[in-house]
Formats: C-alpha cells, structure tokens, sequence
C-alpha cells in the first residue's frame, strides 16, 4: 500500500448487509457481470467482520481494520494508524501517523476524502448520523440514498461520477467511500411479487447494485489510476437457527465477502 497511496484514487465501498452466501451464490450462477472480471477465479473472499452491525463495523474500518480473511492468520493489514504492539501492520501497511483514523490519514496525505452516505449511520440527521460523515472533508446524504428508495444506488453513483469528474477534483487525488444501502431491508421491491425480505430478494438486490456500478468504474478508470475496496460491513439473518436482522454473532452475520482490485485507464 506504501506504492498505492499517493498515486492512486482509493474507493471503499461498503455493500451494506450483504451475505456472504449470497454474494458468492451470485458470482458462481454469472449474476454480476460489472464485478465478477474483478474478483479473483474463485469470486469473492470469505472474511470475518470485526462488528455484527453498521456502526461498529465502520468505527473499525475506518480505524484501519477491515473484515479479517476467514482463515488462521496473522493476516497483514492494508493500512494502519500508529499503534504499539500491533501485529497486524508489516513492511506493506500504510501506517498514517499522528491520525485517529485512516479517513484523516488520506486527507493529511493530499486526498479529498468524500462520504456519499447510505444507511441512517451516515444520513446526518442527529449527532450519531453525522459522527461517521463528519470525518470526511465532504459528505452526502438525501432520503434518496437511503434504504426505502429503490434507485439509491443509482443516484448514489450519479452524484460519485459527477464529483469525480467535477474541475475542482481533476488534479487531485480521492477517497472516495459509498456506504451502498440498497441490499439491506427493505430489499423486496427488488424481486417481483415477493412479499417480505428474504434470502432470495436480498441477492435480488445484489444484482441491481452490480449493474447499478458500471459508471462508477467507468468514471475511476477514466481518471487513471484506483484502488477499489470492496466488501460487506456485515451480513443478516432471514430465520436461520431462529435468527432474524443483525447486531448478533450468528456465522451468516458474521461471514462477509470482500474483494480489492485495482482499476486503470
């Protein structure tokens, strides 16, 4: 990452409350076409999360601990803050000094860092809905990025391109982060006729939202070179063993996917 930042775009975009199973059931039947020549033959990578719902699983993201391989480690991290004792942070981690996250690390490091919020943590309307978006140099969010719209993707990704390709960011480096909100309930509109959410209108959304990135990596590779990240912050139960929603530790709210790739013109 020592070679990344600096010289590339960096993008983290966060699918919000996508299932592991789902997101490698979609890959594996050819249903995401704008993101499977990006991940790696076998699809996505099977990780842990480091928290069971939005909040908590940001607050450490953005503290530089992204969801953990699915597999004994030690597993170097990609970016990291000052830290002693770390065990984690190697000769290939990023380390942003004298910073309490990795957003102010970006900025300190000549990047405009850019939130366009999705889930009610990033839609600024009380003190807990701005502490995330208030660590970006600018931040988004309208009702029609949230969860009840059906087009928040889209919308969300027009605003994405027309701020990366604005004047003001065209000599400039980005971290950019989408907290992508449409795969989390409500997701049934996505599937016709369903009736409530469940297992197969939450891939259903995936699918919208694969093709729904296109202009985005259209707009990153345009502008030369990105790093994109892209994972699940957590997944969500549908009735397993009795469980329903998140913030509980069950293995399908735990276990997400996650991919990295690099983009270029």
């Amino acid at each position: 990452m020592n070679a990344v930042v600096g010289r590339h775009d960096v993008v983290l975009l966060t699918l919000d409350t996508l299932r592991f199973d789902a997101a490698q059931r979609c890959f594996e039947r050819g249903e995401l076409p704008v993101l499977a020549p990006h991940l790696v033959p076998d699809g996505w990578e099977r990780r842990h999360t480091p928290g069971s719902f939005t909040y908590a699983a940001h607050a450490a993201f953005f503290a530089g601990f992204l969801p953990t391989p699915a597999r004994p480690g030690p597993h170097p991290r990609l970016f990291a803050l000052e830290f002693e004792g770390s065990e984690t942070t190697s000769t290939h981690t990023h380390v942003f000094r004298g910073c309490d996250n990795i957003v102010a690390g970006f900025s300190r490091s000549g990047y405009w860092t850019l939130c366009i919020g999705g889930v009610g943590f990033f839609n600024k309307r009380n003190p807990l809905g701005s502490q995330l978006p208030s660590l970006f140099d600018e931040s988004h969010w309208r009702l029609e990025f949230g969860v009840t719209a059906p087009d928040s993707i889209e919308n969300q990704v027009a605003l994405a391109c027309e701020r990366l390709r604005s004047e003001d960011l065209h000599d400039r480096r980005c971290f950019l982060f989408i907290n992508v909100s449409a795969v989390h309930q409500p997701n049934r509109h996505y599937l016709e006729d369903a009736e409530c959410d469940d297992f197969e209108s939450h891939c259903a959304a995936l699918r919208h939202v694969d093709a729904a990135l296109a202009p985005l990596l259209e707009t990153l590779s345009r502008r030369g070179r990105a790093f994109v990240i892209a994972c699940s912050d957590h997944g969500t139960a549908y009735g397993e063993d009795g469980y329903h929603g998140h913030r509980l530790a069950h293995e399908v709210v735990m276990t997400v996917p996650y991919a990295h790739f690099f983009l270029s013109p």
